[in-house]
């Protein structure tokens, strides 16, 4: 089949290279220039293990191509997927849908033979009924089916997620004979080994995105309320996890302690379901609370550094490792680090960052902090480490020697990578984790409290 992707940022061009990979023609579009030139040259703009291997061969092989012309792209295809930026609007919280409006109008005046508009861009509830009324408002003559079709990849592990997915949501308007061929086409691969593929309504389709990364934010911000209460009662919130885990009701994903969450999903998303909530009179106070609390959560973060280093950072050395908001990407999207790094100035702290992808936009989005190659060498003579983001490089550290050339070894290990014992051989002076019990000032502090 022949596939038109609208929009390349990580959605579209992650699915648009894995539609070619299952033997589809995919041409992917976007009206920056300099990215579509990027990309036929295999220079790709975002970081995702594997990515750019898949694109080449796809490309060399002739199902993949990338333009800047919609008309062309758009010429003859028998499913158009819009995968546009939905990002927060500015005051309310609720999704920007004006990209995804605009490429339904620009795809009819494009359509020149009946074709299914697919919405892969996370949308709320109704925008593919008002998609579906934009398309056959602008071509009254042309025939338009419609279908919802959410994505639900990781970032860091997207090719993965896309080839083996845990279910494929299809939302079809109505009865659409043709949507539903269309993408039982495009999905055969998968339905051929047995992956689900849930058909739906088109309104429970979006629903569905929302309510499961929702559902997420939940689980990760309760575990770090958890965490809280872990330090001042003495638990560990890594065997608490681990207990509450090994349920099958609970599962043990998404219940590790830390920052709080970021990225390009959970923060918008959060926001703009509960926007929905209000917009319909049913607020959803779950989710509205675990958006307050996440943001507790990021500077509860910046109060231990605080304490680990004794109340004052004025005129001391911070070595942060990672500021993306997660390991494998370089997004750094409401990153933990965009809360945490600043605040740390403020106090007077001069930072030095190492991230294994995230300087490129850390560069941008970090003014003033000090870039360097290699944990070691931003460690030395710095008065305390945070450990912000748990990237493999950073897992397996020579903690002697980095303790060796800081100033003063202190470390904030906010993704639980190490431990007290470790910490505490390889002779740094104070510890601190999430939920866990460390030593120095801030344990003391938390002991006196307990008892």
């Amino acid at each position: 089949m022949k596939i038109a992707m609208i929009g390349t940022g990580y959605v579209g061009l992650v699915s648009g290279v894995c539609f070619s990979d299952f033997g589809h023609e995919v041409v992917c579009v976007d009206k920056h220039e300099g990215k579509i030139a990027g990309l036929r040259e295999g220079r790709i703009p975002i970081y995702e293990p594997g990515l750019d291997a898949l694109l080449a061969r796809n490309v060399a092989e002739g199902r993949l191509s990338f333009t800047t012309d919609l008309r062309e792209a758009v010429d003859g295809a028998d499913a158009v997927f819009i995968a546009v930026g939905t990002p927060s609007r500015r005051g309310d919280g609720h999704a920007d849908l004006s990209y995804v409006y605009a490429a339904a109008k620009e795809i009819a005046e494009a359509a020149t033979a009946p074709t299914t508009v697919v919405t892969k861009s996370t949308v709320p509830v109704g925008t593919n009924r008002e998609v579906a009324r934009i398309l056959r408002e602008t071509r009254p003559d042309m025939t338009f089916a419609v279908a919802s079709n959410p994505e639900f990849l990781r970032e860091g592990a997207a090719i993965e997620d896309f080839m083996k997915p845990d279910r494929v949501v299809v939302g079809l308007d109505g009865h659409s004979d043709l949507a539903r061929a269309t993408m039982a086409d495009i999905y055969k691969p998968l339905f051929l080994r047995e992956f689900p593929i849930v058909y739906t309504d088109l309104e429970s389709a979006e629903m569905i995105k929302y309510a499961a990364n929702a559902f997420l934010a939940i689980k990760i911000t309760f575990i770090n309320e958890v965490a809280a209460l872990c330090e001042k009662v003495g638990a560990d919130v890594k065997a608490v996890s681990k207990g509450i885990g090994l349920d099958g009701r609970i599962g043990s994903k998404f219940l590790h302690a830390g920052p709080g969450y970021g990225g390009s999903c959970f923060p918008k998303d959060t926001n703009a379901f509960a926007q929905t909530g209000q917009d319909f009179g049913q607020p959803l106070r779950l989710v509205e609370s675990t958006i307050t609390v996440n943001d507790a959560v990021k500077a509860r973060m910046v109060d231990k550094i605080l304490a680990l280093a004794g109340g004052s950072l004025q005129g001391k050395s911070v070595a942060v490792l990672g500021v993306t908001f997660k390991p494998n990407t370089d997004d750094m999207r409401d990153a933990p680090s965009l809360a945490i790094v600043p605040a740390l100035q403020a106090a007077g702290a001069t930072i030095r960052a190492v991230d294994p992808q995230g300087r490129r936009e850390g560069e941008h989005l970090l003014p003033g902090v000090q870039w360097s190659e290699d944990p070691y060498s931003a460690a030395e003579g710095a008065h305390m480490v945070v450990v912000l983001t748990e990237w493999n490089q950073f897992r397996a550290l020579d903690l002697k020697r980095l303790a060796g050339g800081m100033a003063e070894p202190r470390m904030a290990d906010l993704r639980n990578v190490y431990g007290p014992d470790e910490a505490r051989a390889a002779g740094f002076l104070a510890y601190d984790a999430v939920g866990r019990q460390g030593f120095g000032p801030v344990a003391q502090a938390t002991r006196a409290v307990a008892e």
